[in-house]
């Protein structure tokens, strides 16, 4: 099993930090020279496997922004620092009004720093953007959001994830899962973790049925061997598109709890899964309250 896991500075729902681990167990029974993430997110995947060559990719350009701001020392743990304890006081004494004030400045600039502040203040954790490309997530009410225990707390994971950037050969590019997906090849280890189709997502890009159907189709065309984050069910429904577009591959699945969105009705146990175009030891994926179905293997 790998030491604790490394939470990274920028928030994002259905965030993996619970399934690291058995990704990570996963992963280790490849041999491969570069992992590949077509929907990078928060990171927190491919920056716990700390991989000696990987890209990120996202179609969200603030997410790539942010992390290559940190990879050319644009940004630094204590630029980050110094910006929340200024911006944080603003927002305390506007009693959050504050918040609104960087959101439009955002708007307009683009600014990695006021990305991870509006990450940190907004309603529970959102990236939202409206038809125009603008951050438009409310507040989260919490004047004094930025107490120095929340700031030592984010500057020590953009210091934790700036360590693993400088010490492996890393890329992070804005485009879509599938201009990624054209340009892998069969030495790749690719893991996706593309919006949950069926559930409700809350995304830079809306996903379709469409969406999952041509990711099947790129990924098989590859070659290379991949791990893909789903849901297999919750108490209501079980994930139909498993069985018809997923079924020829191997899955893991685990018990999850998810907060995501707004509504009651989306804040509930979710059976997590996990999938792969090849096969591997049950016995390496033992975790508490974790079990593991066979639909078959592609190899």
């Amino acid at each position: 099993m790998m030491s604790t896991t490394i939470v990274p500075p920028i928030k994002c729902q259905g965030i993996k930090t619970k399934l690291v681990p058995i990704i990570h167990d996963i992963e280790s029974t490849r041999n491969y020279e570069r992992w590949v993430e077509p929907f990078m997110g928060s990171g927190v995947v491919g920056f716990n496997i700390k991989a000696k060559k990987a890209l990120f990719a996202d179609s969200n350009p603030h997410l790539i922004n942010f992390y290559n701001s940190l990879k050319n020392d644009l940004l630094s743990p204590d630029i980050v620092r110094n910006f929340l304890i200024s911006e944080g006081e603003k927002l305390s004494k506007s009693n959050g009004e504050y918040y609104y004030t960087v959101r439009e400045r955002f708007n307009k600039d683009f600014s990695p720093l006021d990305f991870l502040f509006l990450n940190r203040s907004c309603f529970n954790g959102m990236i939202r953007f409206n038809s125009k490309g603008g951050f438009n997530v409310p507040f989260c009410r919490k004047p004094e959001r930025f107490a120095p225990a929340l700031i030592t707390k984010i500057t020590n994971q953009v210091s934790r994830v700036k360590k693993i950037i400088d010490s492996t050969e890393c890329e992070f590019v804005c485009q879509s899962f599938k201009e990624t997906l054209k340009n892998c090849s069969t030495t790749d280890l690719i893991y996706c973790d593309p919006p949950y189709i069926g559930r409700h997502v809350d995304y830079f890009d809306s996903w379709s049925e469409e969406d999952e159907y041509e990711l099947h189709r790129l990924l098989k065309k590859t070659g290379a061997h991949f791990i893909l984050s789903s849901w297999f069910e919750n108490k209501y429904r079980k994930n139909e598109y498993i069985e018809i577009i997923w079924k020829d591959l191997n899955i893991t699945t685990q018990e999850h709890f998810y907060h995501v969105g707004a509504s009651e009705a989306n804040r509930n146990s979710m059976l997590e899964a996990l999938l792969t175009n090849f096969p591997y030891e049950k016995g390496d994926l033992e975790l508490k309250g974790n079990s593991q179905l066979e639909f078959g293997n592609m190899h």
